[in-house]
């Protein structure tokens, strides 16, 4: 597997979203290396997208999404779940993906069909928060064997509160693949 490179992830979200699909989400940890294979992601369009946690401004929080792109942004949602974006475009924009479900592949344990699910299978925590996702120990990576896969285009989930971009079709998953996490 190739770790993707910074120009994979310096493209709007929209983008970047369903190129994601497919790709790996590669955690070594402890001298274990924990692999999923991304089936569902949606993506955010920065400050002007009211989804978006950047939609708020630049706050601690949201400083990350500013930042260059290539990095984990990671949030805790309910107090209780953690969630994994990749900060995508140019810094300054506060665009992102969010890893909503993965295919498990190697040493994962637990559910993977949601995106905290997604974070305590591979024992992500708001620690990983900045993470550089070009470098080592979090990353995202591809194969060169990998097949075209069938893309879904769905509203996302979760953000009703959202008005209009509630209703946008920001969420992309694998067709037929049974570790979404809501088909």
């Amino acid at each position: 597997m190739k770790k993707l490179t910074r120009s994979f992830y310096e493209r709007d979200a929209l983008e970047v979203a369903p190129a994601l699909l497919g790709k790996y989400l590669v955690r070594e940890h402890g001298g274990v290396r924990q692999v999923g294979r991304v089936v569902e992601v949606e993506a955010y369009l920065g400050p002007h997208d009211l989804a978006a946690h950047s939609s708020r401004g630049r706050t601690p929080r949201t400083e990350v999404m500013f930042g260059p792109p290539g990095h984990a942004y990671v949030y805790m949602v309910y107090g209780l779940h953690y969630c994994l974006n990749a900060v995508t475009a140019p810094a300054g924009n506060a665009q992102g993906v969010l890893i909503r479900a993965v295919e498990p592949i190697q040493n994962l344990s637990g559910r993977t069909q949601g995106p905290g699910l997604v974070c305590r299978a591979f024992g992500i925590d708001r620690s990983a928060n900045g993470i550089d996702l070009c470098g080592a120990g979090l990353y995202l990576a591809a194969r060169a064997e990998d097949a075209p896969l069938g893309i879904v285009r769905r509203p996302r989930i979760g953000v009703d509160y959202a008005g209009h971009w509630a209703r946008r079709l920001l969420r992309f998953y694998v067709r037929g693949n049974p570790f979404i996490s809501r088909p």
